[in-house]
């Protein structure tokens, strides 16, 4: 069988899982994601998020995590960081924010989303953002530093005027303050 044809059949199977993960039986959604982690690829990312946004059963969420947190490959990051940057996803951003950093996936490109999450969201996301950029590896390009330095300069501005945010929150927020000028300096 020549590479072709190989491709056609796993595109077969892929096709024969999504239908499973679309099902409304808990047990052939659970058997789809566990294939799926064997047999799929950065294409099923976003029908699972789609899926899980729609509301699942607890059995199915935990695959569902456990199906996050083992990602390894570097091209789901943009989808994921796309879907925690999506209003519509809003229901399982903290669960996304969580995976992140339980996965080996690098997410040091994405600093300013992660600062940019902290000061729009609600205290828990912006824990979860710390969390995340406490454990980013690096290196950083300058202008994501600069961009999150800036982002967090226009928050702190906006805080002295407003006090719309409580004390815990801000102090997350001075804490990745702290953290960002520390990668400024490396």
């Amino acid at each position: 069988m020549g590479s072709a044809e190989r491709e056609i059949e796993r595109q077969k199977k892929l096709k024969v899982l999504l239908d499973d993960i679309n099902s409304n039986d808990d047990k052939r959604i659970i058997s789809g994601i566990k294939a799926l982690k064997i047999n799929g690829d950065d294409s099923v990312i976003l029908p699972l998020l789609q899926v899980w946004n729609n509301g699942v059963a607890d059995a199915v969420q935990s695959e569902l995590i456990q199906f996050f947190n083992d990602l390894k490959s570097s091209l789901s990051a943009p989808i994921i960081i796309e879907a925690i940057n999506n209003k519509d996803f809003s229901g399982i951003h903290s669960f996304l924010l969580s995976s992140i950093w339980n996965s080996s996936v690098d997410y040091s490109e994405h600093l300013e989303d992660f600062v940019h999450l902290a000061i729009n969201n609600d205290f828990m996301i912006a824990l979860e953002c710390l969390t995340i950029i406490e454990n980013l590896d690096g290196p950083f390009e300058e202008h994501h530093i600069l961009e999150a330095e800036l982002a967090l300069r226009e928050y702190a501005e906006k805080q002295n005027i407003e006090k719309s945010d409580s004390e815990q929150k801000l102090h997350l927020i001075h804490e990745i303050e702290v953290i960002i000028s520390s990668v400024k300096f490396q």
